[in-house]
């Protein structure tokens, strides 16, 4: 009885969404009061019943209900409790109702904290978003429902959840990921809010660029962990692969780096206009673009789930309706989005713009490489692969671009700068960066590499210009720290965003160039030299685990005369279906990691194994987790919010206020 309740949540859950996708909307347009103001407690209806149906579904797997097919195709009594709860994200009904769930949760956060914008703005927004979930939800009632039972005789116990998501990092990715992609719904909602009431100035990018930040930051923590957990789970000893699942949140978040630059030019200076809209569908488009991908049946990946094609033909009606629909409005609209202010050839405007253009191509260029070879395929009936190289050689260009322009953008003026202020202010930091490009690598490694030279230049000359920026706007203060207590938070959030780009070069750069590798068999006393480090198997014991048998690997490293430590790799096999799995010991340090995976037993006890170094890799990860802090921080910042309501006010106050007019000397007087 308890899953019917929670299919009977859903359904409520969709009924509010329906009226909150028309009422407020239609209130909007005829300014009735009463319909708009229903929007908020329609919004907190929907998130209430969404949470009921999530937790009845979780709590299926608690207790094993295998009587639910979800339940049944996911769990097993065997599996430990953590997995069980989140199993709930482990296939494709349960992903997607939390998918929705996170939807509403955004929608419930803009209800709460848009208290200072107009009625009817946050009537349309919530609309918007109120559409949007009711197409979720009949999307799962109609084909993809978490709650279908299993009659008339449900099995005695489930299959399994797959091998590789029994691991924390599959607890914290989906969650994080799907948190970030639901969160440019509500940016593509403010745009459509400003489209339909047809106010296209700076305020709807001043009150939705809290929400690109907030949606930016989490999103970049979503991939960031997608690839940290692929790099240590699936035993590869990478970090990016160019996945065609992986690819979508890559094209999401190229698209919302261009929003939230973009925004902020449309806030700060009322230019941009119609591109920003433009940008906030195309960031929207990509997560959808996502979802079609995982859950259309197109792909076989651990990322992906499997499905029937009714799923993809569903998800694509909603993609094609959602964006052809956002598409006829802006051209609609067009006439109105006039920018208000011009700016000359060289300005920050220019730079911020060549960004934007960079970042665009890019994702462009991503989803070219992801999207022909299922499109070829559909055509000729032949398989095509296009790898890395293309990946490699179309985006690593871009992104030099793109760094070599971060490092002018915020020295440039507003307006109009002149070339020979840049080269004052750059030229030394140009010469700067050459100089530590070319010493640190040799420093560190001791060798030459032209990829980790290139890198660790665009990172100083990124650092370098930071630096110099902070230093002019400090310097007409009377004091250093007044002038840095006098900078905006979201100054702040853009210097520790490109911070953490600087720091993630370098990480790539050097990993890529000076990692090591050795494929080894080793038995019992035996050892192996790679780089500095001597590698030793002192043993291999059979271990049990709560639903697994495993082979463990006792590895002893030593550099020089010093004990580095002990590595554990294992062998398993999943009782319940008989999967085989390897579980990769890691000895994770700043500077560098020393990973081994463990293969067969290949006869005279020896086994066989594969010995990484990976120099400075955690650096890829430290750099993402500056660029989501970078993010959040500029999400906190309200200064243009509070100045434009402080402008609102004297504006108020001043037009109730009586006027008198001097006739003699044609003075006006607001006393």
């Amino acid at each position: 009885m308890i899953p019917e309740l929670g299919q009977f949540s859903l359904i409520l859950a969709f009924c509010l969404s329906i009226i909150l996708g028309t009422l407020p909307i239609i209130g909007a347009s005829r300014n009735n009061l009463l319909w708009m103001s229903l929007a908020r407690p329609l919004t907190a209806g929907v998130f209430v019943f969404l949470a009921i149906g999530i937790s009845i579904l979780a709590y299926a797997f608690y207790v094993d209900d295998f009587s639910v097919q979800f339940v049944a195709q996911h769990s097993n009594t065997t599996l430990p409790l953590r997995y069980k709860l989140t199993a709930v994200w482990g296939g494709h009904e349960g992903s997607f109702l939390l998918w929705t769930f996170m939807m509403s949760g955004w929608m419930f956060a803009v209800a709460i904290f848009s208290k200072s914008m107009p009625l009817d703005f946050v009537a349309r927004v919530l609309g918007v978003l109120g559409i949007l979930t009711a197409a979720y939800i009949l999307f799962m009632l109609a084909t993809s429902n978490p709650f279908t039972r299993i009659v008339p005789l449900p099995p005695v116990d489930g299959v399994e959840l797959n091998t590789a998501l029994q691991d924390f990092g599959f607890i914290i990715h989906p969650p994080t990921l799907y948190m970030g992609y639901v969160g440019f719904s509500v940016v593509f909602a403010f745009a459509i809010a400003a489209l339909l009431s047809g106010k296209l100035d700076a305020a709807w990018a001043r009150w939705s660029r809290p929400w690109a930040n907030a949606a930016w930051a989490i999103l970049t923590i979503g991939i960031a962990l997608g690839s940290w957990w692929a790099y240590y789970e699936l035993g590869w000893g990478g970090w990016w692969a160019w996945d065609p699942v992986e690819n979508p949140p890559l094209i999401t978040w190229l698209f919302g780096t261009a929003l939230i630059h973009s925004l902020a030019v449309t806030e700060k200076r009322g230019v941009f206009k119609s591109w920003t809209i433009l940008l906030a569908i195309l960031a929207f488009s990509g997560s959808l673009f996502g979802t079609f991908i995982t859950r259309s049946g197109l792909l076989t990946s651990v990322h992906a789930f499997a499905s029937d094609p009714t799923r993809g033909f569903f998800i694509l009606a909603i993609l094609g309706v959602a964006i052809g629909g956002s598409l006829l409005l802006f051209a609609f609209r067009a006439p109105l989005m006039k920018s208000e202010f011009g700016f000359e050839a060289v300005s920050r405007e220019i730079f911020i713009l060549i960004n934007n253009v960079i970042l665009v191509v890019a994702a462009a260029s991503v989803f070219l490489g992801t999207v022909f070879p299922m499109v070829y395929q559909a055509i000729t009936d032949d398989l095509l692969s296009i790898g890395p190289p293309y990946f490699n050689i179309v985006f690593l260009p871009l992104m030099v671009l793109l760094v070599l322009a971060l490092g002018v953008g915020p020295i440039s003026r507003w307006k109009k700068t002149s070339t020979t202020y840049l080269f004052q202010q750059l030229g030394k930091v140009a010469l700067a960066s050459i100089a530590i490009g070319v010493v640190l690598p040799l420093i560190i490694t001791l060798e030459f590499s032209l990829i980790a030279t290139a890198a660790v230049t665009l990172a100083a000359w990124l650092t370098l210009s930071m630096l110099k920026d902070l230093a002019n706007k400090t310097a007409n203060k009377s004091t250093r720290m007044l002038g840095l207590k006098a900078l905006s938070l979201s100054y702040y959030g853009m210097q520790t965003a490109h911070f953490g780009v600087a720091v993630m070069l370098i990480g790539i750069a050097l990993t890529s160039g000076f990692s090591t590798e050795k494929s080894v068999l080793l038995a019992p006393g035996e050892s192996i030299d790679l780089g500095e480090y001597v590698f030793q198997l002192n043993g291999v014991t059979r271990v049990t685990g709560p639903n697994y048998i495993a082979q463990e690997a006792e590895i002893s490293v030593a550099k020089g005369d010093r004990n580095v430590g002990l590595l554990f790799p294992q062998s398993r096999v999943y009782l319940a279906s008989r999967t085989p799995s390897t579980e990769m010991a890691i000895d994770a340090g700043f500077f560098r990691d020393l990973f081994v995976t463990l293969g067969e037993e290949k006869g005279n006890s020896a086994w066989s194994m594969t010995i990484y170094v990976k120099p400075f890799i955690r650096w890829i990860w430290l750099g993402a987790i500056f660029m989501a802090l970078g993010g959040l921080i500029a999400a906190g910042d309200k200064r243009y919010r509070r100045l434009r309501r402080r402008q609102l006010e004297q504006l108020q106050e001043g037009s109730a206020q009586p006027t008198v007019h001097n006739a003699g000397a044609g003075l006006q007087v607001n006393p």
